[in-house]
């Protein structure tokens, strides 16, 4: 078993100090320009990895969490921009049915996991049993409990048999809420992505923190440890995460120069 990951921050290479310096607007959020550039850097090395896991017959598992309009579908986008749409595919479940209710919990999660040569990215997965479902009551104080004996066991399983396996939780803060659901609301092309429990979700925020929390400290482990994002910049996240995992993986014709680590401002390990 070794899904063992880590965090250089920017701050330990000087060179990057150097040359982006002057990237952030006065609000902390990142330039256009600088995030265009540098996506565009990040996406030659994500196809250089896929084609590592097509060749090698890896198989890589990326979950996000996060809280409500954290940017949690357009964070698998941006990772999913050149990926060969053959190999690389995002799973999004919809409520379990009749049948799943009385499934084992993970059954219809688990077959969703990566075949061979496959990147796999689970917007929203398991942990929906962690937050929204115990906040909803949606399941049972039973059924939440039962989770947290199983989920580690669960995620060594995987990692155990091979899998390359990263958790991504995608953090912001309930103005940053609040503002972008006005904006959801206000623009014709996103108010689909709205719904009644968003604005419920909305006002139980800091029953969402306390088991965002809970969350960490009982399923943040060494072999599947949790990413957290401070995801109040939406593309400031996106780079991040992309930057951590390619740091994370050993991968052939892989650029260290483009790799330069993470923000400390922005990333957090939890194991």
């Amino acid at each position: 078993m070794n899904n063992q990951q880590s965090i250089i921050y920017t701050k330990e290479i000087p060179e990057y100090k150097e040359k982006f310096s002057k990237v952030f607007r006065k609000s902390g959020k990142i330039e256009s320009k600088f995030y265009e550039e540098e996506s565009l850097r990040l996406q030659y090395e994500l196809v250089k990895l896929q084609k590592w896991v097509i060749d090698n017959d890896k198989r890589l598992l990326v979950l996000f969490e996060g809280m409500d309009t954290a940017g949690k579908s357009s964070t698998i986008k941006e990772f999913n921009n050149y990926l060969n749409p053959r190999e690389a595919r995002s799973v999004a479940l919809p409520k379990p049915n009749s049948k799943e209710l009385g499934q084992w919990y993970f059954q219809r999660h688990l077959k969703q996991i990566p075949n061979a040569g496959e990147i796999v990215f689970f917007d929203r997965s398991w942990y929906n049993r962690a937050g929204i479902e115990q906040v909803f009551s949606f399941c049972t104080q039973s059924q939440h409990d039962h989770f947290y004996r199983q989920v580690n066991g669960v995620e060594e399983m995987l990692v155990d048999d091979g899998i390359l396996f990263f958790k991504f939780y995608l953090n912001i803060s309930h103005e940053t809420q609040a503002d972008r659901i006005r904006d959801r609301e206000n623009d014709r092309l996103k108010s689909w992505k709205l719904s009644e429990l968003d604005y419920k979700s909305h006002k139980a925020y800091a029953e969402y923190e306390v088991l965002r929390d809970k969350m960490f400290r009982l399923s943040g482990t060494p072999h599947s440890p949790w990413c957290e994002l401070d995801a109040d910049d939406k593309k400031r996240a996106r780079l991040n995460a992309i930057r951590y995992l390619l740091s994370n993986i050993e991968y052939e014709g892989k650029d260290e120069s483009v790799i330069t680590g993470v923000d400390e401002k922005i990333v957090k390990l939890h194991n």
